[in-house]
């Protein structure tokens, strides 16, 4: 026959998985709580099996021991990433470093480009307006007269095409340089 003391246990453990049923029943979000979970139970008896505790484990002279395989392998572990991440983040540093110089050199290289363009434009542009120069000074003064309308016109419109051109480039800073006679520089 079992002891008092079972009986009362055994009751109160009775009592104890009616109460746990009522609450399910009547709290759904208060069953999820109650629901054991598995990793804390396995962690549980792997102590009561073992006789370990949670706190830190404390030799006979009351220093630390060593802490076991598992936690070595855990910081070493952390020591490697933490390199790896240090690499990682030199790597990514250096990247960084390398768009942005690669940027730098792409719009140097577009500004050279446009600048070349517009050198080769402006020189093409020269040879037109020497060409208008020497039309406009290829037509004698007596030439043009009232009774010649059409070289007339063909010729003031040379002259202000040419005056036209003159006034872009010295705009952009193109200046006439006649260096016929002068001391070479």
């Amino acid at each position: 026959m079992p002891s008092e003391r079972a009986v009362p246990a055994a009751a109160a453990a009775v009592m104890a998985v009616r109460c746990v049923r009522l609450a399910r029943c009547s709290l759904p979000a208060l069953a999820l709580s109650l629901r054991p979970s598995p990793r804390l139970l396995c962690t549980a008896t792997k102590q009561k099996n073992s006789g370990q505790n949670l706190e830190e484990d404390v030799g006979p002279n009351g220093q630390k021991t060593d802490p076991p395989s598992a936690e070595k392998t855990l910081i070493e572990e952390k020591v490697k990433l933490e390199e790896q991440l240090k690499e990682t983040m030199e790597k990514y540093k250096r990247a960084l470093a390398d768009t942005e110089n690669l940027r730098q050199r792409s719009q140097k290289l577009v500004e050279e480009a446009k600048l070349y363009g517009i050198q080769g434009f402006c020189k093409d542009l020269l040879e037109v307006a020497d060409i208008l120069e020497k039309a406009t000074e290829s037509v004698p003064k007596e030439e043009i007269r009232d009774d010649n309308p059409h070289l007339k016109h063909l010729y003031e419109g040379l002259l202000m095409t040419e005056v036209q051109i003159q006034k872009v480039f010295s705009k952009h800073g193109l200046l006439r340089l006649n260096p016929l006679g002068a001391r070479f520089d």
